[in-house]
Order: structure tokens, then C-alpha cells, then sequence
């Protein structure tokens, strides 16, 4: 158990209250909007994205940064090198990145949005919808996110099967786990990409995994754009291999303007939002509450991020 009064620099601005509010016995320095001052010590930080609020602060005292976030390839290696622990917000945005991989598949299924009418249809009472019941997922990445849609997948009747990085068990009953990203794509209506960016998932998603895929797959990438060869996406949506791209993710982030996937008609694109809910900074401070209590207490933090291995 600590001793001392911790120190906490909240360098987002987002959890000042809550842990004023909840341990009073911890000292918590908004450094949001101002940096304190050169001889205030703080052993532990929140945030981690601002080098130019972040970097000045590792000075002073911190050992433990929370990441507000899940991936760390936003975070510059220089503040992860310096950093004894970090941990992230694993599974804070399962919930609304979940739901926006069924809205992409639902859409898929139902022929939305081409399907909305503008003029009186050719025929009523009838356009070719089909349904989630009976059709195949394949997740890769079975995090957070990945159950998140292992789960709500398995509500809509789908067979889901998921590639992980080790042979650990599905934590989602229901779910069969496979041993190679052809043996998950062989087959499956949807592709789902939930995997982190590192290195050795860059460019993971290829020309022949995209060949391993059956004809008018659905592929669908909420995690990061570096883990797709997009030329190789572009040649497999042309020849109608990819029915549809739902991306959420690209490389690069900003997409700049006259890129190919904002005119191609079978890419749906969003600008990585999909993480995007009102209750989102509540999920992010839950998680480092629970993870300071652990740490005032003496226990093991959670989630604790592997910098070498990029999650």
C-alpha cells in the first residue's frame, strides 16, 4: 500500500473531477490548459498524447502513465521509453465500436443506404435484403472490441470465428478460434479487423489473403489503416472480390483530399469515429479508478501495455 500522497497530473482535463471527488486523499494537478510549475513532483499522469504537455511533465516525478486510449502507436516512443509502467483504457470503446461494426454489417445485409427510396420503386413491397441470421464473421483481434462483436454477432444468429495472437480460449462461448488468417477468411460474408497496429501486423491484410476471401465478402476495418495493403483492397474491390469496404481506419490519418477511397463506390468511410459515444471519457476515467485504487492499494494494474510489442 502507498504511504505518501500520490500526485496525479492530468494532462486531459478529463479526470480532474471525478478523482478529486473520489480520492480525496490524492492530490490531482489539472495540467490541461497550464503546466504547473517546475518543482511540483507527480508520480502518476494521465494522458499521453501531447508531447509538448507530456514530455516537460516526465521531469517531474512521473513512473505511471494511463492512457485515456487503447492503442499506443499515437504515442510517441520517446514518452513510452522514458515511462517505467504504462497502462491503457482497454475496452472503454468496445461498446460503441462494437455497435458500429453491426450498423456497417446490418447495412451490408439490408442494401442501406442505396436501398432508400427517392422515386417510386420499379416494384413495391419487395427489394433483395438479407439477413445476419446464418452468415459468417471472421474477427481478427479478440480484445476488447473483438468480443464486443463476437458477442452482439452470436445475438444476431452468426457463426463467428476469430484469429487471435496466442491459442488462448474465446472468453465468448460460442466463438472458434482459428489458427490462420486464411483459415478465418476462407468462407466468411464478413471480415472484421480488430487487431492493434503494430509491426507485425502492418500490411497484414494483403493480395492473397484478399484472394483467400470468398467472392462478395463484406470487409470491415475499425483498427488501424496501417494493417491493410490498400492497393491490394482497391485491386480486390475491382474485380468484385469485396463486395464492400467499411473503413473507419486508413493510412494515412487525415485522409488527404483527391484520395481514391473517397470516390470509389463500394468504400463507406468515416474519419475514425467510430469510438465515438457521450459516455466514452466516463468508460476511459472508470477504468483509471479502478486502476489508481489498485495502485494505492498495492495490487497489479490492469491492462498493462507491452511497449515492445506495441499493445
Amino acid at each position: 500500500m502507498v504511504s505518501e500522497r500520490v500526485k496525479v497530473f492530468d494532462t486531459m482535463g478529463m479526470a480532474t473531477d471525478r478523482l478529486r471527488s473520489e480520492f480525496p486523499d490524492v492530490e490531482v494537478i489539472d495540467a490541461s490548459t497550464s503546466a504547473p510549475p517546475a518543482d511540483v513532483q507527480a508520480e502518476v499522469l494521465f494522458g499521453g498524447w501531447d508531447d509538448a504537455k507530456v514530455l516537460p511533465l516526465l521531469e517531474q516525478g512521473v513512473r505511471w502513465i494511463q492512457l485515456p486510449g487503447t492503442g499506443i502507436d499515437g504515442v510517441s516512443p520517446e514518452v513510452l521509453d522514458r515511462v517505467p509502467i504504462v497502462t491503457c483504457a482497454r475496452g472503454a470503446s468496445a461498446i460503441p465500436i462494437s455497435e458500429y461494426v453491426l450498423a456497417t454489417m446490418l447495412a451490408f445485409e439490408k442494401g442501406f443506404p442505396d436501398f432508400w427510396l427517392r422515386e417510386p420503386p420499379a416494384t413495391w413491397n419487395f427489394q433483395r435484403m438479407d439477413t445476419l441470421a446464418g452468415k459468417t464473421v471472421g474477427i481478427v483481434g479478440l480484445g476488447g472490441i473483438g468480443t464486443g462483436v463476437a458477442t452482439r454477432a452470436l445475438a444476431f444468429g452468426m457463426t463467428v470465428r476469430a484469429l487471435r495472437r496466442t491459442a488462448t480460449p474465446s472468453p465468448v462461448p460460442g466463438v472458434e478460434v482459428v489458427t490462420s488468417l486464411d483459415e478465418l477468411v476462407g468462407g466468411a460474408h464478413h471480415v472484421v479487423v480488430a487487431a492493434p497496429g503494430t509491426d507485425r501486423t502492418r500490411r497484414m491484410f494483403d493480395a492473397p489473403v484478399f484472394a483467400a476471401m470468398t467472392d462478395g465478402v463484406h470487409f470491415v476495418n475499425i483498427a488501424r489503416g496501417t494493417l491493410v495493403d490498400q492497393d491490394a483492397l482497391r485491386a480486390a474491390l475491382d474485380s468484385g472480390r469485396v463486395v464492400r469496404a467499411s473503413l473507419d481506419t486508413v493510412d494515412p490519418e487525415p485522409l488527404p483530399a483527391g484520395h481514391w477511397l473517397y470516390e470509389h463506390p463500394k468504400v463507406f468511410l468515416t474519419p475514425h469515429s467510430s469510438w465515438a459515444s457521450r459516455d466514452l471519457v466516463g468508460a476511459a476515467v472508470d477504468i483509471f479508478c479502478v486502476n489508481l485504487r489498485r495502485y494505492l492499494d498495492g495490487e497489479p494494474l490492469l491492462h498493462v501495455v507491452d511497449v515492445h510489442e506495441g499493445y
